[in-house]
């Protein structure tokens, strides 16, 4: 664990987003949500890719194994032949955290029933917390409100930079804490 500004990154996977023919809502919805939970010093970086496989996986690896502590991808989720997001961040990851993706599609069956079609997980690699989320900001509030309060000890575990969050927002659970 280190007291340094958490440095995250928000990596955006659409073909239509990555050549301007669609606005990205998910990277600045990731970003204002982070803003409004996270009270420590972040550092955040947004990019936009296309989908592929190949180039998600070859940008995860580099931002993690650059120091990003965290890294939220947004798209790329779905059973549409071009999602392969999940398949990219298993290419790159040392340990899966399936837990992440249940309680997602959990919140989220809650909101729509096109929840199960979703194949968002999580995963470690190295000093990096890797997690897919949906691209629509509404969805990333649901599926971010769910799992966020283990995203700080898992980054202490992990020996990545330490992050508190807002307790009226989210209360980010330590052993001890309560």
């Amino acid at each position: 664990m280190t007291d340094r500004p958490a440095r995250i990154a928000i990596v955006t996977v659409s073909d239509r987003a990555s050549r301007g023919e669609y606005e990205d809502k998910g990277g600045p919805g990731a970003e204002a949500w982070l803003r409004d939970v996270v009270t420590s010093p972040i550092q955040v970086e947004r990019l936009i890719i296309p989908d592929g496989r190949d180039g998600v996986a070859a940008t995860l690896r580099d931002l993690a194994d650059g120091g990003a502590d965290l890294i939220l991808v947004t798209g790329g989720t779905g059973p549409a032949p071009r999602d392969q997001t999940p398949e990219a961040v298993m290419d790159v990851a040392h340990k899966e955290l399936p837990g992440f993706g249940e309680e997602m599609r959990r919140a989220s069956l809650a909101e729509v029933p096109t929840a199960i079609l979703s194949r968002q997980t999580a995963a470690i690699r190295g000093a990096t917390l890797i997690i897919t989320i949906p691209g629509k900001p509404s969805a990333i509030a649901t599926c971010l409100n769910a799992v966020f309060a283990a995203v700080p000890y898992c980054l202490d575990l992990m020996g990545a930079a330490r992050i508190e969050t807002d307790p009226a927002r989210i209360k980010a659970f330590r052993p001890g804490s309560g």
